[in-house]
């Protein structure tokens, strides 16, 4: 189901009385939640990264071992292999606590504005750009 006036899908149709400022504002909220995904994204990298790393500091202590260096094998087995990578948290409580707190509650605020502004619809300036652009 399309808007016949713009060619645009009814959900990035702007609502009727909806001012270009507030557009824009809500452009610029969305781009704001956007990027906070592509660092949810690399705080998943550092999640995944650090437990890779773990993974083969143990491997490294094991080696050192085998190499008839245990006193060295005990250092990193005691000081880094399974630490905390902040006080008290391993990577996936970092994870989780961005993903509970912060990232959770900003997706909230920017679905309220936009049901309040927007009647809930997303992208409207992105669409709206998609038409100026377009080739027809």
């Amino acid at each position: 189901m399309g808007d016949e006036k713009s060619g645009q899908p009814r959900r990035h149709a702007r609502p009727a009385g909806l001012d270009d400022a507030t557009v824009e504002a809500l452009g610029l909220l969305s781009e704001a939640l956007e990027t906070t995904e592509r660092a949810r994204g690399r705080l998943y990298d550092f999640h995944q990264l650090t437990g890779t790393a773990d993974k083969t500091v143990g491997e490294a202590a094991r080696a050192l071992r085998e190499a008839g260096h245990p006193e060295q094998a005990d250092l990193v087995e005691r000081e880094v292999q399974g630490a905390d990578v902040l006080p008290g948290m391993w990577t996936f409580q970092i994870v989780e606590a961005y993903d509970d707190g912060y990232h959770r509650r900003f997706v909230e605020v920017e679905r309220q504005v936009r049901e309040a502004l927007a009647s809930g619809r997303a992208h409207i300036a992105e669409a709206e750009m998609k038409q100026r652009r377009e080739t027809h």
